[in-house]
């Protein structure tokens, strides 16, 4: 008989959280495309359609924001195998509960408790923290988000074609996945953090406002914080209007946007998962990332002046360099701070995140309330994607200062 060797005997490596990740966004990819047409179920008309699914995302965020950095100093504390654990069984609970709840009430409670679960890629990326040395983590965050766009490649486009059958069916098989992916973490999943490399937990770590100050207190990043933070902004606005924003200018349904979601991820993939190395090693962190913001701004303004479907198509393709950016920043957040305090910045770049889940859709809802009535061809309806093309103009300008006032003190 052969004895199973426990999780805690293996040697944590990238390719164990690379699958985590990955199955965690197929499930989240699977029901992305189908989240606003389920609500439009329960209202009456398209402008309660876009309210209501706002303030769905927003109560994810609020929830998002409280726990992360929470979650991430006990994975600091305790390890990040037991929090990754919780993370995954509540997701799947969370999609299940979605599927079954007969009412914009228990949806509502649903999100509630996603929101609270959905610290997984912090703790992912802390866990890749752990696992790489410093050179070498914007090549590990770069593989996370590949693994992040291969479940996008798969999951909306799997999403689309179930919620074209049943617009419940496609998150009972994003719950189903979840679970599995903690069954998966509890049977295979190491633990990254030796006990000697662990930091005793506190409530001031575990506060989010704390922990951002925290961050914006190395000199060095502090501004590129808040560039990341405009990013987030700018790509949430985008993701939580996209679906909506789509069904109203070209009439596309779960199947259309599940094939456009299937190109986004694709490209992530390939430059993320492929590209990054070589495009670090040709143009360098600094130029990569301005790259990055130039092209996004573009490809913002160009997504809202669209007049037919198969351009979103083609911006896609054309702002490849966007996705190696934000991997290019990521990193050099992470090797300015200590090797202790990798899971209170990650959880704190995650409250960034869970912060502009909550500031987004309070921007983007009200937008694409405003002009849901309108006719599609009208500019005006792209009024969400132009307000990302200001915020990302503004995150390259911020960079832009950021760098050459590193590069002027490091020549004195």
């Amino acid at each position: 008989m052969v004895k199973r060797v426990k999780p805690a005997g293996r040697q944590a490596g990238m390719p164990f959280i690379l699958v985590v990740v990955f199955i965690d966004v197929l499930g989240i990819g699977i029901a992305l495309p189908v989240i606003p047409m389920l609500v439009g179920l329960y209202t009456p008309s398209r402008e309660l359609q876009a309210y209501w699914y706002g303030l769905l995302v927003v109560a994810y965020g609020v929830m998002q924001f409280f726990c992360a950095p929470l979650l991430g100093a006990l994975s600091d504390r305790f390890g990040r195998r037991p929090i990754l654990l919780w993370s995954l069984l509540g997701l799947g609970i969370h999609f299940l509960l979605l599927g079954l709840a007969p009412s914009l009430a228990l949806m509502l409670l649903a999100r509630i408790i996603g929101g609270t679960a959905g610290a997984s890629f912090s703790v992912a990326s802390a866990y890749a923290s752990d696992v790489t040395p410093p050179e070498r983590r914007a090549k590990s965050f770069g593989m996370i988000g590949a693994a992040f766009g291969l479940g996008f490649i798969v999951g909306p486009m799997i999403g689309g074609l179930l919620g074209s059958v049943d617009l419940h069916l496609p998150f009972f098989a994003a719950g189903a996945l979840s679970l599995i992916n903690a069954v998966y973490g509890y049977l295979v999943v190491p633990e990254s953090l030796p006990r000697g490399r662990r930091a005793p937990f506190a409530l001031a770590r575990a506060n989010p406002f704390a922990a951002l100050l925290a961050l914006a207190r190395h000199r060095e990043i502090g501004r590129l914080v808040a560039v990341f933070a405009l990013i987030v902004l700018a790509q949430l606005i985008l993701q939580t209007s996209w679906v909506l924003y789509t069904h109203f200018r070209f009439g596309w349904g779960p199947r259309e946007n599940g094939f456009a979601l299937f190109c986004v991820g694709l490209v992530a993939a390939i430059v993320q998962g492929g590209l990054l190395s070589a495009l670090l090693r040709r143009f360098g962190d600094v130029r990569l990332v301005l790259m990055g913001l130039t092209t996004g701004t573009c490809a913002y303004l160009l997504y809202g002046l669209a007049q037919h479907g198969w351009m979103m198509y083609a911006i896609i393709i054309g702002n490849f360099l966007s996705f190696a950016a934000g991997p290019a920043l990521q990193g050099m957040v992470s090797n300015a701070v200590d090797p202790t305090e990798q899971g209170v910045t990650m959880g704190a770049l995650n409250s960034i995140n869970s912060i502009m889940f909550v500031v987004a859709p309070l921007i983007g809802a009200p937008l694409l309330a405003l002009v849901s009535e309108m006719p599609p061809s009208d500019w005006r309806i792209g009024a969400t994607f132009y307000v990302s093309a200001a915020l990302q103009l503004v995150a390259l300008l911020m960079a832009q200062r950021h760098f050459a006032a590193r590069r002027i003190a490091a020549a004195t």
